[in-house]
């Protein structure tokens, strides 16, 4: 998911103007339910949602510490699996593509494709439950380390020469670069490891799409930049708000398993990309 990097304390903000967040985000236009699901037994319901889907999820983070609000919204995109295994079910998910959306108009981030798709959270059985008008879908929070080998379920290191660190991104720096550009004169880098820690609370109502929204609870270590303005701590928090924080999951089939596919075809499956302004 994600999963999610984002580029909080990476901003020179100057005189730039610290905008709102949008009073809502664009939402997937839902397809006609196929399956009367409250007629099904967890078994058939299992088999119903089984499938491989295009993803699509949002995350939105904002650092009170920064001279002006900077809010983010890390937007993630790839491929998740339901796959039934010995009576249960399972989540594998694979990412491809991050996008991130800053409140200042003269900043960008960018996350290259190598680094994104260096997040591999390991597959989760997914609890399921009935509700008044579908199934409801938990899949938990699995750590996984981002720049750093060694166990993710220990809290994320905080010295920034620790021996486990690698180069997840291959780009000759350690961690993983986030690039910077600042009023489109100014570049810079920024070099981070991360735990991702991630869970999904999602709804299936009989049709091809799994809908909800992102619980992100991930941590962060900054560990340098090519700038030392830009070498400042960031770990910032979630915003607590499911409508800010979607993941779709749309049905596709089998054979779309290329990213470069994938977000060829975005607009064919996704709802359009938040915004500040």
């Amino acid at each position: 998911m994600i999963r999610c990097i984002t580029a909080a304390a990476l901003l020179l903000t100057g005189c730039a103007t610290s905008l709102p967040w949008p009073e809502q985000i664009p939402e997937l236009t839902q397809t006609e339910p196929q399956v009367d699901t409250a007629a099904l037994s967890r078994e058939a319901a299992m088999e119903a949602i089984s499938g491989h889907y295009a993803h699509y999820d949002v995350v939105a983070y904002e650092d009170s510490e920064s001279a002006r609000p900077m809010r983010t919204f890390v937007i993630s995109y790839g491929f998740t699996d339901f796959v039934v295994e010995q009576g249960e079910l399972v989540e594998y998910d694979r990412f491809c593509h991050a996008e991130h959306k800053i409140n200042y108009k003269t900043v960008q981030s960018f996350f290259n494709d190598s680094a994104t798709q260096a997040i591999k959270p390991p597959s989760q059985v997914v609890s399921l439950a009935r509700s008044e008008q579908g199934w409801k879908l938990y899949r938990p929070a699995t750590p996984s380390l981002l720049g750093i080998d060694g166990d993710p379920n220990v809290t994320l290191t905080t010295d920034k020469n620790h021996p486990d660190i690698t180069d997840a991104d291959n780009d000759g720096n350690p961690g993983v670069t986030v690039k910077i550009r600042i009023a489109g004169l100014v570049t810079g880098e920024l070099y981070l490891i991360r735990r991702e820690i991630f869970s999904n609370h999602m709804w299936w109502y009989g049709g091809d799409t799994v809908v909800g929204h992102v619980e992100d609870e991930s941590e962060q270590l900054v560990l340098g930049a090519s700038m030392s303005v830009l070498d400042k701590p960031s770990n910032p928090d979630q915003l607590p708000d499911p409508g800010m924080n979607p993941i779709v999951l749309v049905r596709i089939d089998e054979s779309l398993q290329d990213c470069d596919e994938l977000m060829a075809r975005r607009d064919e499956f996704f709802p359009a990309e938040p915004t500040f302004y």
